[in-house]
C-alpha cells in the first residue's frame, strides 16, 4: 500500500509517503519528530500533522530525523491522523494531558 498526500501551503509543496508491507513493516518520510513509542503505540509529529501507529510489538527500526524518516515494523493494526492545530488549541495534546 503507497499513500502519497499533497498540500500546498503559501506555494510550499509537502508530500508524505506512508508504504505498508504485508502490515509488518511501515515506511513513513515527512516525519519531524516522535513524540512517544512503546511497544503498542508510535506518535509521530508529520508535516501533515500527528500520526498513530497502533499494533504489537512495535519497534521503531530505522530513525533519521535528518532525512524524516522512519521505520515501524511489528503486527500494524491502526494508522490515523489528527490535526495538530486542533490538538494545541483544545489543550487535548498527548503532553498537556500530562502535564495537567
Amino acid at each position: 500500500m503507497i499513500m502519497e498526500e499533497k498540500k500546498n501551503n503559501l506555494n510550499t509543496s509537502i508530500m508524505q509517503n506512508l508504504i505498508l508491507e504485508n502490515r509488518e513493516k511501515l515506511s513513513i518520510s515527512g516525519v519531524n519528530d516522535v513524540l512517544s513509542f512503546d511497544d503498542q503505540i508510535v506518535i509521530l509529529e508529520t508535516q501533515l500533522g500527528l500520526l498513530t501507529v497502533k499494533g504489537e510489538n512495535l519497534r521503531i527500526n530505522k530513525l533519521s530525523l535528518d532525512s524524516e524518516e522512519v521505520v515501524v515494523e511489528g503486527e500494524i493494526n491502526n494508522l490515523g491522523y489528527s490535526e495538530k492545530d486542533l490538538e494545541r488549541k483544545s489543550g487535548n495534546s498527548f503532553l498537556g494531558k500530562i502535564f495537567k
